[in-house]
């Protein structure tokens, strides 16, 4: 257990603001604790904003000391997971219009060097960008979306200097080094070039909202002030987007809902054009689209088609009743992307959980998965910018082996592996480590799986420190991969588990579907189900079993301790979601009206109270609750600071038992945390010395 301390918790001032909907009312003690994006920059200029300020270093303050006696220890646990990362890395080289690109690290540096070599890669590296120079004088700094020119001369890039992820676009000239003066605000990143190497199309963000809403067309050499826009989505459940075919012959505008998709393309040759609708949204089918020839290629829910196939359109007849199947839906199997080559169709899919790669010759004659030997695995096709190619890259890992880079010649189907992640500090062996999968059944009768890793010398029984991982929202897969870091804790005896609950589509979209809306508590009771076998099968017990999960996984984390907080010993909270209902009645900020088809819409009376029934900050009561860490960042803008802010104090004023509460706030960051590699690191050595202080493994 933590070591007591005569440090007084901060006690937040209790300013009643009445709440009311669907003549319910709801009294929040701590809704003064909002600010406005405006109020959050420096400097201060209000006393509300000093304030809140106060409040959250006063909590800072608190877990300082606190904790105080694990410092050294954290430095420690810092060095050590530092001391696993090979410094002076680099990736693998990739080959993109006839340049090779690498992101390397250098020694003791935070950012990575953006290089190219011309041609092969006996050439002279040439450098893009050195973010280690560009991020001087800045708390944070982000460099994103990087975009070459077709002829290679120009590049856009983006930055986010707060963490809200609204980035600046700028242009360099990569023949002469010059920056252009012209600077485009409020961008996702994300830009695409048309053809003419002078035009690119970028997308602008709701500066209330940060709703990804309107594309902008840019001609070099003018000022933004000149950027024409090309499309407006006004539906306020729909975001935008632009991108490029691999092809290079269309820029490709998308709208997504949770439930819906719509495309329009344009010649990439004709940046001035008008674009063309591909099919317009229709409620409930979702489509994604690539170009090959002269059809287009649809990942599709068409059809009822639950986990998804592969349709294609001539390019010149695109309505959806010119679509014909490629790859049929199958009951058993997700479709999750495809990847199309030359003469090659790749196909990533999961069956029962796992990852799969399948190879297709279009003239069919050959037809095969990748082998993959081990129970649980996360594998995946990525950085494949060229076209007319035999070899595909991809990577793998688990649990107990590192990462590999590995490219595959779908022709000889013979394998390289071009780089294997090394662990250094000269202790790491995998042959140290077992994995395995269980299921559970849930209350329902669903099995559930739990994937798990330990030191082959961590005797599992009702004194084994163990540590249950989820998110389970937006359909978002947890994969079973590897982490140096996660190291640090299975050497001292933890047993690390992700919990493959509903929300997720592990086991395909339907997993998905009855974790969402009205099925949202099955997400929490898988987790809970999951817990007890754990401990009921004397994997653990509920003295030495830990939850975490972060955003919406922290979500959960509230939801599961107001549920069943008697099954844990201690929660780690990150950038939690858990002031459900009044975020998602309130449609000036970011993720409101956007996630409606994913939590409910609280404007209707049934869905308001089927979220206020599990909205954590809502359901907090007077009873025990277990030690817990609550992380967020000030300039948060998916999950807003006060939140986390909100729930702690109401969690300080009604808890009945003397555990640890604890809420940490990074000042100067926001959703994803520090941005150097190695202040990450920091953040990650605070939330393990939280779970190892509380298993009196601080110092071992």
């Amino acid at each position: 257990m933590m070591k007591s301390t005569d440090a007084k918790h901060p006690v937040a001032e209790k300013i009643p603001t009445e709440l009311k909907k669907h003549n319910d009312v709801r009294i929040d003690n701590y809704f003064w604790m909002r600010l406005s994006d405006d109020q959050k920059l420096a400097p201060i200029k209000d006393d509300q904003t000093q304030k809140v300020v106060d409040y959250l270093e006063a909590e800072n303050g608190y877990y300082d000391k606190v904790t105080s006696y694990t410092k050294p220890f954290q430095e420690d646990l810092f060095q050590e997971m530092k001391g696993r990362i090979k410094e002076d890395d680099s990736s693998v080289p990739y080959k993109d219009n006839g340049y090779f690109y690498i992101t390397r690290f250098e020694t003791g540096m935070q950012y990575p060097i953006y290089s190219r070599k011309k041609g092969t890669l006996a050439a002279d590296e040439e450098i893009l960008f050195d973010v280690n120079e560009m991020a001087k004088g800045f708390d944070y700094y982000q460099l994103g979306g990087l975009n070459i020119s077709n002829d290679n001369n120009l590049a856009v890039f983006a930055v986010d200097t707060v963490s809200r992820r609204q980035y600046f676009l700028q242009i360099k000239n990569l023949q002469t080094g010059e920056i252009y003066k012209d600077i485009i605000d409020n961008t996702t990143g994300g830009s695409v070039w048309a053809n003419d190497n002078k035009t690119i199309f970028y997308t602008k963000k709701d500066p209330r909202t940060l709703r990804s809403e309107k594309i902008f067309r840019h001609v070099l050499g003018t000022s933004a002030s000149e950027d024409i826009e090309v499309y407006h989505e006004k539906d306020e459940t729909f975001g935008a987007y632009v991108t490029k075919s691999k092809s290079n012959t269309y820029i490709i505008i998308g709208s997504y809902s949770t439930l819906s998709n719509e495309a329009q393309y344009l010649d990439a040759d004709n940046p001035t054009g008008s674009f063309t609708m591909l099919q317009e949204r229709v409620d409930n089918l979702e489509y994604n689209v690539a170009h090959y020839k002269d059809h287009f290629y649809l990942l599709t829910n068409k059809d009822e088609a639950t986990n998804f196939k592969l349709m294609k359109t001539p390019v010149s007849k695109t309505a959806k009743e010119n679509w014909e199947d490629v790859i049929p839906h199958r009951e058993d199997t997700l479709l999750e992307d495809f990847s199309i080559f030359k003469d090659y169709l790749v196909l990533e899919e999961r069956t029962n959980g796992l990852n799969k790669i399948r190879i297709k010759r279009w003239d069919e004659t050959e037809d095969y998965y990748l082998p993959f030997d081990e129970e649980t695995y996360a594998t995946g096709v990525y950085g494949n910018p060229e076209f007319d190619t035999t070899v595909i890259r991809y990577g793998y890992n688990s649990f107990t082996t590192p990462n590999s880079v590995v490219d595959f010649d779908m022709r000889t189907q013979s394998k390289e592996i071009k780089k294997e992640q090394e662990v250094l500090g000269g202790k790491f062996n995998k042959e140290n480590y077992k994995s395995k999968r269980v299921w559970v059944t849930a209350r329902d009768g669903k099995k559930v799986a739990i994937s798990m890793v330990y030191h082959k010398d961590t005797v599992l029984n009702e004194n084994t420190p163990f540590l249950q991982y989820a998110y389970g929202s937006y359909g978002a897969t947890i994969s079973d991969s590897f982490s140096t870091t996660r190291l640090s804790l299975l050497d001292r005896g933890f047993v690390f588990a992700i919990a493959h609950i509903r929300g997720s589509e592990y086991l395909g979209r339907e997993w998905y579907e009855d974790g969402k809306m009205g099925n949202k508590k099955n997400t929490f009771t898988d987790f809970i189900d999951c817990s007890k076998y754990l401990i009921d099968h004397n994997y653990t017990s509920a003295k030495h079993l830990y939850a975490m999960g972060g955003s919406a996984g922290g979500l959960l984390m509230g939801a599961i301790i107001n549920m069943n907080p008697e099954l844990y010993n201690g929660i780690i909270a990150a950038v939690p979601f858990v002031d459900v209902i009044s975020t998602m009645l309130d449609d000036s900020i970011p993720l409101t009206t956007g996630e409606y088809d994913e939590w409910g819409n609280p404007n209707d009376k049934e869905s308001y109270h089927y979220i206020k029934s599990y909205s954590p900050y809502d359901q907090v009561t007077a009873k025990e609750y277990p030690n817990m860490l609550v992380t967020t960042g000030f300039h948060d803008s998916q999950v807003q600071y006060w939140e986390p802010a909100k729930w702690v104090a109401k969690l300080r004023e009604l808890k009945t038992d003397t555990n640890l509460l604890m809420l940490h706030t990074n000042m100067e960051a926001g959703h994803g945390g520090a941005s150097g590699r190695f202040e990450a690191l920091r953040e990650t050595a605070k939330d393990y010395t939280f779970l190892l202080a509380l298993e009196n493994k601080v110092g071992v």
